[in-house]
């Protein structure tokens, strides 16, 4: 393996789950949960979409950083309607590769880019604000329960 590919898949420490979300439906309340069961649809109860973007993923250290370009304090995770809250790993550093988050396994596949709602939602500036803090989509390679607190590492 070359020099940048051991930097590439190296990680300092597991992520951890903050907060689980779903979406019953377009433009209903999230609705907020200790554990939930994921498999190749997406999130047990959410309106997810099978494949690529069964399950949004957010770094919980960019609320703070979308609030902050907005003038105000950390926004919620339930204003940017992503279904997993995560903290301690980097994201970014995650694409395309294997993830263990809880019993499941994600792949990371697409940037979560920000909706026209971000502006309903956050005022004005706020799509802008989301814009490379969004997270990110992901496919279920293999269906399992997640829960608060369950780590977010990458399968090696």
């Amino acid at each position: 393996m070359s020099e940048l590919a051991e930097l590439i898949a190296g990680w300092a420490i597991p992520g951890r789950i903050e907060w689980i979300g779903l979406r019953p439906d377009r433009r209903s309340e999230m609705i907020q949960k200790n554990e939930v069961f994921i498999s190749d649809e997406g999130l047990s109860g959410d309106r997810s979409r099978a494949g690529k973007r069964a399950v949004t993923l957010i770094q919980q250290e960019h609320l703070a950083a979308i609030g902050s370009y907005l003038g105000r304090g950390p926004v919620t995770p339930k204003i940017l309607r992503r279904n997993l809250v995560v903290s301690g790993i980097n994201l970014v550093a995650l694409k395309g590769r294997e993830v263990q988050v809880g019993e499941a396994i994600l792949r990371f596949t697409v940037i979560c880019a920000p909706c026209s709602r971000m502006e309903e939602a956050l005022g004005k500036g706020g799509y802008s604000a989301v814009r490379g803090h969004g997270g990110w989509c992901a496919e279920a390679v293999r269906p399992g329960r997640v829960k608060l607190g369950d780590a977010v590492k990458p399968v090696d």
